[in-house]
């Protein structure tokens, strides 16, 4: 055990000779002994001296633990002991740590890999105890059991059981171990994150209760940004896997945020983090981007700036969400734009930006929570022109509000770019500097802004403002502010610059500023005033007779010196302040005095500081010919443009081709198809047409063949056979008609003979079979109107059917000249085809005229006949009514006579009832009237009998 030697520095506390001669004594029974009890207790006995004398135990009991691991397997109880005893003499006490002691335990590879395995058994004895001890291993040798796991066979997918695992000790212990586990080791982290641990880790965090869970949403939390930090892979699985929708409940915090507690805080803090590790800008910008769609579509974006906006949330918090919402929006134009509706909960309602904006300029404000506003203001200017020229726009004499009720971005930047407060002056300085970033038209809109500075003086420009402040000695933080608001503004602007140089008082400021022999705080200043001065030279268009880029040359050999000038120009990029601020576009000052440079800032001194090193050292000979470069490469750029617009314009030309032949296409395989139909259709016409030509050849079905040919060919044919049906119907019509007038003269006659032989014994009946005769021949009339409507009708369908017939060889000649795809042998095909249909068609024609004409002859002579029936019903029905009238009169004596005789009945029964009750009054029988009626009905019933036997 010579690795073991050495490992412990400081005084010795040893143990007790006791302990010592014990643990020999133990060490000796768990390798001597041959009964599994005896081993099992001596390490137990171990375990339970391990964590008093941990450095003892793991110098004499290593090895024989090690050998029960590899012995005993098969027991549970003694695997769980030698586990948990190697776990208390590895694992690292915070007190020894305190005292100076290191124990750094270099356990074999086998013993390793053993733990591993443990890790991945099911007994609670051996499982957990396993997990302990791995965890500890990978905190003291991480890349060796990275290693180790990473090779053996599912290692790593074995692992990710413990999150699945019920026992909640197991499972929390399974997170801790995982976070280890993928520390520093991209191949690990992306067969974890596939292995499907987003989804468990989200689902424990859930169960969890999100933000307000415990330390198990922490080490959750903890394990994510492991997973998804710098591993491009996994966040792209975490994007395309929908998991971003699932964070939205994280930040869904309520009205009262008050009393919140430390684990929360921690929680939320954590999950901030985490959707920053999602947006980075350090990420890859197409990775970046679709995650910060994902997060505007899901509401996520939404939901932060409702904690942004909300009141009592702490202000780590706070600062963090401002941190958080500026990386989500940064660079996205419709997060920016998202953004920028957000209004605060106030009366009136303000924008979110004018509230941040506030906290920004305000020196009660904390530092981290102004940075993060400046930060957040940055971002939301990124790429950002439209939301550019919305803030120029608020200075511009156009736009500012007269009434002074409204306070607008704009105002707050003036207002803190000349407040008191360098920190403030600075913030001011570049935000104001973001809002001209890479945009020349707004650098020349702020030319307009005016400034009152005083009561009764005249107002003063923004640039000439800034320049005032600058001559006046203010604090090194202002003019640092001020001196890169400038550069940024006239850099790419010469109208900016023909503006600065306009001022008599500029130039002579900036080389006294460099000329002379300031302290080391003041290089800074120096070598931001070089860099200004530089730009006047480099951007200068020579409108200006006395500050041409010659003139601005010979001053500078004259009062600095070009060695002199470009020393002071390198001062910037040499400055520690200016190296941190290039690491990354976040604000990440410790204290306020340190806030000198803007990330965007020193990418422009990277570019120009070169170009003007050169423009210093160059004579008028190289400026000309310069000029003439930039002239041609203006006048390249502009047909550069042109050709860009005209490709840009074919581009446009030839997508619409695109489509036009795709949809051609389309059209062409449709035409295909058809003609494919058209072939199959034209083979089936031609194999009917053998068909009907055989059947035509028999006489018993010449008919039925002829019926069948109208049914094969076109629509002009299928309408034949809908008149032939019609006809069909027709006749079976007037058939039954014939046969139903037939039935009525039967009817008639029968009427006429009953009339004449009952006319006076029942008037009744004769008269009600005059009313029938007259209802049946207005129902006659009725159907030969329609008979004869019927019969036009089929005469102009059958002209209508020859001239139809005759237009089938013009469709054949039109088919030919619209060209469908067919091929000439296909157009011969199908004129072939017509011209099969329409011979059989014209003797149709003409054998269904014949016998259409022949129909409509035997109609007219039906007709004429109906007409002569119809002459002599009508004088039949003549003598008939003038019987009826006859018969009306008689009915009507018949009914008098009636009526009186019941007048008569009525008082001889009002007499034999008046009789009958004085006869009951005197006490005689006398008879009911019931039984009077049966007794005359009775005898009535035997007189009839008598009359029939006669």
């Amino acid at each position: 055990m010579n690795f073991l030697r050495g490992v412990m520095g400081g005084p010795s506390a040893g143990p007790q000779p006791s302990g010592a001669d014990t643990i020999q004594k133990l060490c000796d029974r768990v390798a001597s002994s041959t009964l599994l009890d005896d081993r099992r207790d001596a390490v137990r006995a171990l375990k339970a001296l391990s964590k008093k004398y941990r450095l003892e135990v793991g110098i004499q009991a290593m090895e024989h633990l090690v050998h029960v691991l590899q012995t005993d397997r098969s027991d549970s109880e003694i695997i769980g002991y030698a586990l948990d005893t190697l776990y208390n003499v590895i694992s690292n006490d915070l007190e020894e740590e305190e005292q100076g002691y290191s124990t750094w335990w270099s356990l074999p590879s086998f013993d390793i890999m053993y733990s591993s395995q443990s890790a991945k058994e099911f007994d609670f004895h051996v499982r957990w105890p396993g997990v302990k001890l791995l965890t500890s291993l990978l905190k003291q040798q991480g890349p060796q059991v990275q290693q180790i796991i990473l090779v053996s066979p599912m290692g790593v997918s074995r692992l990710m059981d413990l999150l699945a695992d019920s026992r909640e000790v197991i499972r929390n212990d399974g997170v801790l171990l995982l976070q280890q586990l993928t520390k520093s080791n991209a191949a690990i982290q992306k067969i974890v994150a596939f292995e499907n641990a987003f989804e468990r880790l989200l689902d424990i965090v859930t169960e969890e209760g999100n933000s307000d869970g415990g330390i198990v949403v922490e080490d959750c939390l903890l394990l994510l940004q492991n997973l998804l930090k710098n591993n491009n892979s996994n966040q792209n699985f975490f994007k395309e896997g929908s998991y971003i929708q699932r964070m939205k409940p994280w930040f869904e915090v309520g009205d009262d945020n008050c009393g919140w507690s430390a684990q929360k805080v921690t929680n939320l803090h954590l999950m901030l983090q985490l959707v920053r590790v999602l947006v980075s800008p350090t990420n890859p910008p197409g990775a970046t981007t679709s995650c910060q769609k994902a997060m505007f579509h899901c509401g996520l974006l939404q939901q932060l700036c409702t904690i942004l906006m909300a009141t009592g949330v702490p202000a780590d918090i706070l600062t963090e969400t401002i941190n958080t919402v500026s990386e989500v929006i940064r660079g996205c134009q419709m997060n920016q734009d998202y953004f920028a509706s957000v209004n605060a909960p106030s009366n009136p309602p303000r924008p979110a930006i004018v509230v941040l904006l506030m906290s920004m300029v305000n020196e009660r404000q904390p530092f981290v929570l102004r940075c993060a506003v400046l930060y957040c203001f940055q971002c939301f200017l990124y790429k950002n022109h439209k939301g550019q020229g919305e803030i120029v726009s608020t200075l511009l004499p156009s736009t500012i509000d007269a009434t002074g009720s409204s306070v607008s971005a704009g105002q707050l930047l003036c207002g803190g770019l000349f407040s008191t407060d360098s920190l403030s002056n600075w913030c001011a300085a570049v935000a104001l500097a973001h809002a001209l970033q890479e945009n020349a038209a707004l650098k020349e809109q702020l030319l307009r802004v005016q400034l009152a500075t005083s009561i009764g003086n005249p107002p003063v420009s923004l640039l000439q403002q800034c320049t005032n402040i600058l001559s006046q000695g203010s604090k090194v933080q202002t003019r640092v502010g001020l001196l890169m608001l400038l550069c940024t503004w006239l850099s790419n602007c010469s109208i900016a610059v023909t503006h600065f140089l306009h001022n008599p008082a500029n130039v002579p400021f900036l080389t006294g500023q460099i000329a002379e022999n300031l302290g080391e705080e003041e290089q800074l200043v120096q070598g931001l005033c070089a860099l200004l001065l530089g730009i006047s030279i480099y951007y200068n268009d020579n409108s200006l007779e006395n500050y041409r880029k010659e003139k601005l040359k010979q001053l500078i050999e004259k009062r600095i010196g070009r060695e002199n000038f470009v020393e002071k120009l390198g001062f910037i990029s040499k400055h520690e302040l200016y190296s941190r601020a290039a690491q990354k576009p976040q604000p990440g000052f410790s204290s306020p005095e340190h806030m000198m440079f803007d990330h965007e800032f020193t990418k422009l001194v990277k570019e120009l500081e070169g170009v003007i090193s050169k423009a210093i050292y160059k004579s008028s000979e190289e400026d000309k010919k310069e000029e003439e470069v930039k002239k041609t490469l203006e006048q390249h750029d502009n047909i550069v443009t042109h050709y860009k617009k005209v490709i840009r314009e074919q581009d446009q030309e030839l997508e619409e081709l695109k489509q036009q032949v795709s949809t051609l296409k389309s059209q062409n395989e449709q035409l295909q198809v058809t003609v494919t139909q058209q072939v199959s259709q034209i083979q089936q016409h031609k194999d009917q047409y053998n068909l009907l030509k055989v059947q035509l050849g028999k006489d018993t079905q010449h008919h039925n063949s002829h019926g069948d040919t109208l049914q094969v060919n076109g629509i002009q044919l299928e309408e034949v056979s809908k008149l032939r049906e019609e006809l069909e119907d027709w006749r079976s019509r007037h058939e039954q008609l014939q046969g139903q007038l037939k039935e009525k003269d039967a009817v008639i006659e029968n009427l006429v003979r009953a009339k004449k032989l009952s006319r006076a014994s029942n008037p009744s009946r004769t008269e009600l079979l005059s009313q029938m005769k007259h209802a049946f021949l207005f129902c006659f009339r009725k159907e030969l109107e329609l008979l004869r409507t019927q019969i036009q009708l089929q005469a102009a369908e059958i002209s209508k059917l020859q001239a139809e017939n005759q237009k089938l060889q013009p469709t054949a000649v039109a088919v030919q000249k619209e060209g469908l795809g067919l091929g000439r042998c296909t157009i011969t095909i199908v004129l072939r085809a017509m011209h099969g249909r329409c011979t059989p068609l014209r003797g149709i024609s003409a054998w269904w005229l014949s016998y259409c004409q022949s129909e409509v002859k035997a109609l007219s002579e039906e007709k004429a006949s109906l007409q002569q029936q119809l002459d002599s019903s009508s004088s039949t029905v003549a003598i008939l009514q003038d019987e009826k009238n006859k018969l009306q009169q008689e009915v009507a004596e018949a009914k008098k006579e009636q009526d009186d005789l019941l007048v008569l009945l009525a008082d001889q029964d009002q007499k034999l009832s008046a009789l009958r009750s004085k006869l009951k009054d005197l006490g005689m029988p006398v008879e009911d009237e019931d039984d009077i009626e049966s007794g005359d009905q009775a005898d009535e019933d035997e007189d009839g009998d008598e009359e029939e036997q006669d």
